[in-house]
């Protein structure tokens, strides 16, 4: 394998597999050797913007290859687990996009058997890879930051089924499982503390996509330590997620790999977090090792989720 490129199977042709497409531009020695997509022409499409030479709709084909190494699915979230399934079974490395599973159910099964396959198999929790976050971490763990409360807000605007680039979608995406999933699974990861007390309450269902567009979380770690998410599909820009640090010796805000400090100055820090999240994937399949953002490392996330689920779900009862 090292004796040439490590060669890629990318399942999906929406927003997110063209981040990673540019995210691969980045990490040397690899190859996008064949696409697998939902619509023939959109897949084709896909293809020829990004020159990945093999377009298919028939992913179990696909994974027959011997001569594809690695899988990234690209996919609609409540495809994930079962295809994430296929590709283990198929004894294909894999990176998942998050969430890796919409149940907890579904996310418990696919663990047991991504860790069972001897492959390396990540799910993107893209937020562990940010440069402001890995950064804020650092100076957690080296005591020079005291985190009092993290607040996180998530905006898309999401009346109309269209995806980041405003373009129609044919699924159905979900504030909880997916969204709340990156800041979640954040929290947790900062303070290395899965024990979270956890409340939430959400808005009603939007009449025709069945989900609700409005959500409000709190979590609160066993140092005491607060988390409040604040998730609407409502808001009309700008768009993304946004973080307020405020701690014993500073205010940060981070969006995406940007950082200032309380006084709008700019901390600049290398690294892109979608690029550094799809390197990591590569270099544990060259080094053969488990990567940062394991299936089984991602699953306590999962159980908060699960937790998260009930309680919001019986606010609106």
């Amino acid at each position: 394998m090292s004796e040439r490129p490590l060669r890629l199977l990318l399942a999906g042709e929406g927003g997110i597999a063209g981040v990673h497409m540019r995210a691969l531009d980045e990490v040397p020695g690899v190859e996008v050797a064949c696409l697998v997509g939902g619509e023939d022409a959109d897949a084709r499409a896909f293809a020829g913007e990004w020159e990945i030479p093999e377009v298919s709709l028939d992913l179990d084909g696909a994974l027959a290859r011997e001569d594809l190494d690695a899988v990234i699915l690209a996919t609609p979230s409540h495809l994930h687990a079962e295809q994430a399934e296929r590709v283990i079974a198929a004894g294909k490395h894999l990176l998942c996009e998050i969430p890796m599973a919409l149940s907890l159910a579904d996310a418990e099964r696919i663990t047991a058997r991504a860790e069972a396959s001897g492959k390396v198999c990540m799910v993107a929790h893209t937020r562990r890879f940010n440069a402001p976050h890995r950064e804020l971490k650092r100076r957690l763990v080296a005591g020079e930051f005291h985190l009092q409360h993290l607040v996180s807000e998530t905006y898309f605007f999401r009346r109309e089924n269209l995806n980041m680039q405003g373009q129609p979608r044919r699924w159905v995406d979900n504030l909880l499982w997916h969204h709340a999933c990156h800041s979640i699974d954040l929290f947790a990861w900062l303070l290395d503390d899965v024990e979270l007390e956890v409340c939430g309450s959400q808005g009603p269902d939007h009449p025709k996509l069945g989900i609700p567009m409005d959500m409000s979380i709190g979590l609160r770690s066993r140092r005491g330590v607060l988390a409040t998410l604040a998730l609407s599909f409502n808001n009309r820009g700008p768009f993304g997620g946004f973080y307020r640090y405020i701690g014993e010796e500073d205010t940060f805000r981070a969006f995406r790999d940007e950082l200032e400090d309380h006084r709008g100055e700019a901390i600049v820090l290398p690294g892109n977090g979608f690029t550094d999240q799809d390197r990591e994937f590569i270099d544990a399949i060259l080094e053969d090792r488990e990567p940062e953002a394991s299936f089984g490392r991602c699953l306590p996330a999962m159980r908060l989720l699960d937790r998260l689920q009930r309680c919001v779900t019986s606010s609106t009862e």
